[in-house]
């Protein structure tokens, strides 16, 4: 019931900065629990940061701690990543998720989202 729109990848520098949009089309997201996740070619897929949909806490990975900053706009129904001092090994496919029914202990787990964004490429140079 809900699609979700990702928006603003790219290719930067070491040291730059990039915000993703996703836009949720079809529910608010007043009711979503909203999350961020990459994924390298290779590797696992890991979480990057997300918010709660009652309150909006914020929850974050150890590597994007203090560089990443997650947050909505309800008026614009977007949820957005914001992305400072990106890395060479920030370079990674971002997907954009969304879930109605999770739980603090389920924040970080991609498996307990519903929706998922097609993703979208972000890829930092030395």
């Amino acid at each position: 019931q809900v699609q979700l729109v990702e928006s603003g990848g790219g290719l930067v520098q070491a040291g730059g900065s990039l915000r993703l949009s996703c836009a949720a089309i079809g529910r608010t997201i007043r009711n979503l629990s909203m999350g961020w996740f990459r994924q390298a070619p290779g590797k696992e897929r890991e979480f990057v940061a997300a918010i709660k949909r009652n309150g909006g806490a914020t929850f974050y990975g150890d590597f994007a701690e203090g560089r990443f900053t997650i947050s909505r706009d309800f008026a614009k129904n977007t949820a957005y990543l914001q992305m400072n001092s990106l890395r060479p090994e920030d370079t990674a496919v971002y997907s954009c998720a969304a879930g109605s029914g999770l739980i603090t202990s389920t924040m970080r787990n991609g498996a307990a989202y519903e929706y998922w964004g097609q993703g979208t490429q972000v890829t930092v140079s030395s």
